[in-house]
């Protein structure tokens, strides 16, 4: 157990941060979603700890969205370190896309998921998450003021 912690939390990490916006909330999500693996009846198969853990921190924070709307979060670059300006003002940019095209761009684009493994995560076709992304990252050009991403 204290190996996939090890190997994955940051993972699930990033995966709470992107969907929670907080990085309190992302390290409670973390903590939870091992505690019920320590605990439970959940079962993860040899080579796909990083998907299965993966869904279970979407669904995780799906969960936590759901029952807190009016929950208020703290802003970002009190608690986020950048060492580039521009990588802050990119984070910036998808933590303020619309939730079902931030969760693609942060499974796809930072955490490396093919487009059939965020499509499996996400509950959605492959065309889906082509189209999200394409739509993400023309809103990412816009809000940037860049030509190419």
């Amino acid at each position: 157990m204290l190996e996939l912690f090890e190997q994955y939390a940051d993972t699930v990490y990033r995966v709470a941060l992107s969907y929670l916006k907080s990085p309190q909330e992302a390290e409670d999500a973390v903590q939870t979603i091992f505690l019920k693996l320590l605990e439970g009846n959940m079962r993860v198969y040899a080579g796909k700890e990083r998907a299965f853990l993966t869904k279970i921190a979407v669904n995780h924070c799906m969960n936590i969205l759901h029952a807190a709307k009016t929950h208020e979060t703290i802003p970002l670059d009190e608690a986020v370190l950048f060492s580039q300006p521009e990588d802050q003002e990119v984070f910036h940019a998808v933590m303020a896309l619309p939730e079902k095209y931030r969760a693609v761009v942060c499974l796809h684009c930072l955490e490396g998921y093919s487009f059939r493994e965020t499509a499996q995560i996400l509950h959605i076709g492959i065309s889906a998450v082509s189209m999200r992304l394409y739509r993400a990252k023309n809103m990412l050009k816009k809000q940037l003021g860049r030509d190419s991403l």
